[in-house]
């Protein structure tokens, strides 16, 4: 038997902090994506708050701690089992949902502003308690091309399913994923990654992971989308909103938004049964995004130290 410290500032042993893990992208348990919230941990090292993210074997965890920023309502830290990120769209929210949950901040004029590694983001609240529902404005968006010389290995990556018509973009919100146009959502569902070859990619272009999408007909959603990252640890992130908010900024890119709508609906996590739903916004040049959707808590409580 053996013990591991954590590495802190005169903090007690086995001190204990608030914790809640909230689904987000569905106003069901069990559904959407989950992200574990970590309240209380300001003296926390870098060190300690990986060790935690990587015990809650969540896609995300976070750390809401104390504004250092004027006119910020709360910071937070992001981290994947393996990093910090300064930006991630349902740690975000989900988030958003526990603060206001916990009572610790007031949606004024139904707005709040989250500090992050990426600056100040808006989030802006539309309804209350289980219909509550909270939208993000990302980071603007970068785009990239991708260079022909890598075509072959993403066919392979992705068993040779992509859209001629419209080349992958390397795209950053704050993650950079590489978006890939499917076509249809029936390709999307049935796709059998080849995870190794998206993790070479990944790491060769220092990008988080790979997002794909394909329009779907006949359903309330207007596309179907897939996020896999596993030079993260998460081979398929269940709803992600960075990789949504790249789709949409893919989308006006491309010049697809006139088909889809500057509004719509995008689906998520069928092929990991935790069906979750997004609600993006964005002009027709994919620079300004928003999305957002449903929380529901599924643990509260605490954890020790």
């Amino acid at each position: 038997m053996f013990q591991v410290a954590f590495a802190t500032a005169d903090r007690n042993e086995m001190e204990r902090v608030d914790f809640k893990q909230v689904d987000v992208f569905s106003a069901w348990p069990f559904f959407g994506n989950p992200v574990a919230v970590v309240f209380g941990g300001e003296d926390l090292a870098v060190s300690a708050m990986l060790r935690i993210a990587a015990w809650t074997n969540l896609s995300e965890t976070t750390f809401v701690l104390p504004p250092s920023a004027p006119g910020a309502d709360y910071r937070l830290r992001i981290f994947t089992p393996k990093q910090e990120l300064s930006f991630a769209g349902h740690p975000s929210i989900g988030s958003a949902h526990a603060v206001l949950e916990k009572g610790m901040v007031k949606a004024l004029a139904g707005r709040l502003v989250q500090e992050c590694a990426a600056g100040l983001l808006n989030l802006r609240v539309e309804g209350s308690d289980s219909s509550r529902k909270i939208f993000i404005r990302v980071p603007q968006p970068t785009r990239q091309s991708v260079g022909e010389s890598y075509y072959a290995s993403i066919a392979t990556a992705l068993g040779g399913n992509s859209a001629p018509d419209t080349p992958p973009l390397l795209i950053n919100v704050g993650p950079t994923w590489m978006v890939v146009n499917l076509g249809d959502a029936a390709t999307v569902d049935a796709l059998q990654p080849d995870m190794a070859a998206i993790s070479v990619l990944s790491k060769t272009l220092r990008i988080t992971g790979i997002t794909v999408f394909g329009q779907a007909a006949g359903e309330d959603a207007a596309i179907a989308v897939r996020s896999f990252a596993p030079a993260q640890g998460i081979p398929e992130d269940p709803v992600c909103g960075s990789g949504n908010a790249c789709v949409a900024a893919f989308l006006g890119y491309s010049g697809l938004l006139d088909a889809i709508g500057s509004r719509y609906l995008a689906r998520q996590g069928k092929a990991l049964g935790r069906e979750g739903s997004v609600w993006v916004e964005t002009d027709s040049s994919g620079e300004r995004i928003e999305i957002g959707g449903a929380s529901v808590t599924c643990i509260d409580g605490s954890i020790r130290l």
